[in-house]
């Protein structure tokens, strides 16, 4: 096992985000806990059980977790279920679970994520077990920040992403976009965070991507939007 060393600066630092990630946490858990309720009843009723969706998530090289979400897609065997979604899967995807997705409403339990120590609100997004398989060389790199509900890749990358992905008609052909054009892009990303991070930082990702729900002002924020909008 690689041991990297961690300067003191760095772990003030990491103490910092974990602090500000179980309080924000909580403070937002008093709204989403009402809000998760009538969800429950809504989706139940539109879509049926189960209500959460639980996928397979790495947050090291060699560690697991489960990413919690709020069920948006028709029920498949797991097989069928595997890789990113991208065009391939578009039919799957209910008429409730399209707003629940657009409103990012869809991973309000992802909190829980938070506060049980496997993500963080900002890093990079957790990837998939069969990707660090394939890309160890850039996941030991790109995980050595806890994953995160959001993220500057997330920010900056997720509606072209969203996009490029449409245009797949078959599991390999999206499994093929993701991997020559999203993969080294969102690295890049997680790159530029990882070496400037800070909890300032994080709290302007968390506000770009509020941004792309609420009408906040700023200069970023409307180009993001903008871009949002083309894709």
């Amino acid at each position: 096992m690689t041991y990297i060393a961690t300067s003191p600066e760095t772990r003030r630092t990491r103490g910092s985000k974990r602090m500000f990630d179980i309080v924000f946490a909580l403070i937002l858990l008093v709204i989403a806990l009402p809000l998760l309720a009538v969800l429950y009843v809504i989706v139940v009723l539109k879509q049926g059980r189960p209500f959460i969706y639980s996928d397979k998530r790495m947050k090291t090289l060699n560690r697991e977790f489960n990413l919690y979400k709020i069920r948006t897609m028709s029920t498949v065997p797991e097989s069928e279920n595997a890789g990113v979604s991208g065009g391939d899967k578009a039919d799957r995807i209910s008429p409730l679970g399209h707003v629940l997705r657009r409103s990012r409403l869809d991973e309000l339990p992802q909190l829980f994520n938070v506060l049980m120590g496997d993500m963080s609100f900002v890093g990079p997004r957790p990837p998939a077990p069969e990707y660090v398989k394939r890309f160890p060389n850039i996941y030991a790199t790109v995980l050595q920040n806890k994953p995160g509900i959001t993220g500057l890749a997330s920010v900056m990358f997720h509606s072209h992403e969203e996009m490029i992905l449409r245009e797949s008609s078959s599991a390999m052909e999206t499994d093929q976009i993701y991997v020559r054009r999203s993969i080294p892009r969102k690295a890049s990303l997680d790159m530029l965070y990882q070496n400037n991070q800070s909890v300032p930082l994080d709290i302007y990702i968390l506000y770009l991507t509020a941004s792309k729900l609420l009408p906040l002002p700023g200069k970023r924020v409307r180009r993001l939007q903008q871009k949002s909008k083309r894709a």
